[in-house]
Formats: structure tokens, C-alpha cells, sequence
């Protein structure tokens, strides 16, 4: 009598352990999503890029350096090439990504910033062709397809109501996308050697310093004196939207594996969106739903394809 209730249990455990990787992921990609949020709203109070990712990167340093400190113990030390590889990662994944995502986000909506930056997977699945010989099959080039037509459709209609500097935030943006995709095509081998956390906190620390350091190549130490709301926001965006939602995503990679996690985290584009008309005042118009169900529709393909 007992085999019944030991066999039904097991799927019911399973059903269970699957919800805390959900909530982490999708709570994750909310978190995520609100850096353009924060990002737009310190802008109203006449703060630059450099100055802005400065303020970012100095709050979140603290915290990536205690992430690299914990993933490392017990590991065995860094070697000569495990540095140099950490910090070319750090410069395209986190530093220069970074920089110009901020850069970009003075010229468009955060809405067409995070559709262009959720043609990530298919700029990895491009650079897989190019760099590596790679093919792409049929439905691949279908999920390409239905993916950029979403990001054109939004991107053409901001043209047309705020005028060509879209173009240059928009060019920023997808330089962003581009940058974070080489990070993930080149990290697979490191992450495997290193360790997810480790390479990501040691990989930011870099970036970090990066950043602080370009501020004060590039601006005088004047330019710091800014407006108390944009300290706060870089506060808000550096624990919120930056460290913590690293250790979601890691975490829910971890409990429900990376495809279920980065399939969850569709949900950024649409929570970007829902923030950005409720916060921004950002313009909700059947362009930019059609646009996004275009994107989500050609990335749910690509995921399909693989």
C-alpha cells in the first residue's frame, strides 16, 4: 500500500522544487530590467553617462569584491592567463557593455533599449557563424528574422517621433548587445574552469574599476557634485538592479537549469515596458506591442530551434 503514495511523491517534489528557480529567475529579469528605468530617471537631473556608471560601479564594487572573495575559497589561485582572460571579459561583458547601454539610453526609450537588448541571443547565434563556422538552420534564420523585424517596427516609429538621434542611442545600444554577446561566447570555457560566480564577480570587479577609473580620465573630480537623487538612484541601481540580479539568475540557473531560466526571463522586455509607462510617462502604442511580441516570438523560436 505504501509503493502507490512513494511513487506519486517524487513528480509532486519536483512540480515544487521548480517554483523557487522560477521566482528567482523572474524576479531576476524584473530587477535587471529596471536599470534603464533608474538610468532615465538620473538623467532628468542633467548627470552624464561617464559620471552616472562612475556612481554605479564605485556602489556595487563593494559587493563584487565580497563575491569574489567567497567563490574563491578553496579554489586554487588565479594564474597569469586566467587574469588576462578575466579582464578582457570584464572589459567586453560588464565595462564596455555597460557604458555604452548608459550612452544609448540618453537618446531612446527604455522600452526600444531593452527589445534591442534582447536580440542578445541572436547576436551570440550570428557571431557563432561568423567566429566559429557555425550553421544556422532554417528555423534559426526564422527566429532571426521575426526577432529584428520587432526591433526595426519599434525602432522606425521612435524615428519618426523624436527624430534621427534615435538612430545614435540606438546604434549604442545594439553596441552594448554586441559587446555582452562576445563576453558570453568567449566565457563559456572560463565559466567551466572557474566557476559562475567567481568569473562573474571577478569579471565585474574588473569592470568596475574600469569604470571609476574612465571618470576620472575623462572628467574632473568636480564633475562628482551631483544631485542628491542621482546618488540615491546609483545606490538603488547598483544593489537592486546590478548585485542582486547576478545572484538570482546564478541561483536560478542552479535549481532549474539555463534554458528554463533564460526562457523566464522573456519577461524583462514586457516589465521594462509596464515600469516605463507607469514611471517614465513612456508612450504605450500598438507599434511597440506589436514589436515586442515580434522579439519574444523570435527568441521562443530561436529556443525552440536549439
Amino acid at each position: 500500500m505504501s509503493s502507490p503514495t512513494i511513487a506519486a511523491d517524487p513528480p509532486a517534489a519536483a512540480h515544487k522544487a521548480v517554483w523557487p528557480g522560477l521566482l528567482l529567475a523572474t524576479g531576476g529579469s524584473i530587477a535587471f530590467s529596471g536599470k534603464a528605468i533608474i538610468v532615465k530617471l538620473a538623467y532628468r537631473y542633467g548627470v552624464d553617462a561617464v559620471t552616472l556608471i562612475m556612481y554605479r560601479m564605485l556602489f556595487a564594487l563593494p559587493m563584487f569584491l565580497a563575491l569574489s572573495w567567497w567563490a574563491s575559497r578553496g579554489k586554487p589561485p588565479l594564474t597569469r592567463r586566467d587574469w588576462i582572460t578575466i579582464c578582457g571579459l570584464g572589459f567586453s561583458g560588464y565595462y564596455l557593455a555597460s557604458f555604452l547601454d548608459f550612452a544609448g539610453l540618453a537618446y531612446i526609450t527604455a522600452s526600444l533599449e531593452r527589445l534591442i537588448l534582447y536580440l542578445n541571443p541572436t547576436i551570440v547565434l550570428l557571431l557563432g557563424l561568423v567566429v566559429f563556422k557555425r550553421k544556422v538552420n532554417l528555423r534559426q534564420a526564422m527566429a532571426l528574422g521575426v526577432s529584428y523585424c520587432g526591433v526595426l517596427l519599434v525602432f522606425g516609429h521612435e524615428v519618426t517621433l523624436a527624430g534621427s538621434h534615435v538612430a545614435l542611442g540606438a546604434a549604442l545600444v545594439f553596441g552594448s548587445a554586441v559587446s555582452y554577446a562576445i563576453y558570453l561566447v568567449y566565457s563559456g570555457e572560463e565559466v567551466k574552469r572557474l566557476g559562475a560566480l567567481r568569473l562573474t564577480g571577478l569579471a565585474t570587479t574588473v569592470a568596475c574599476v574600469l569604470c571609476i577609473a574612465q571618470f576620472f580620465i575623462l572628467r574632473p573630480v568636480s564633475a562628482a557634485a551631483v544631485a542628491p537623487q542621482v546618488i540615491w538612484l546609483s545606490v538603488l541601481n547598483a544593489t537592486l538592479c546590478t548585485f542582486t540580479p547576478v545572484l538570482m539568475v546564478m541561483m536560478a540557473i542552479e535549481r532549474i537549469g539555463a534554458t528554463m531560466a533564460a526562457q523566464t526571463g522573456m519577461i524583462g522586455p514586457l516589465s521594462t515596458i509596464l515600469m516605463g509607462v507607469l514611471i517614465l510617462g513612456e508612450p504605450f502604442t500598438a507599434w511597440v506591442v506589436a514589436g515586442t511580441v515580434l522579439v519574444l516570438a523570435g527568441i521562443w523560436l530561436l529556443a525552440k530551434a536549439r
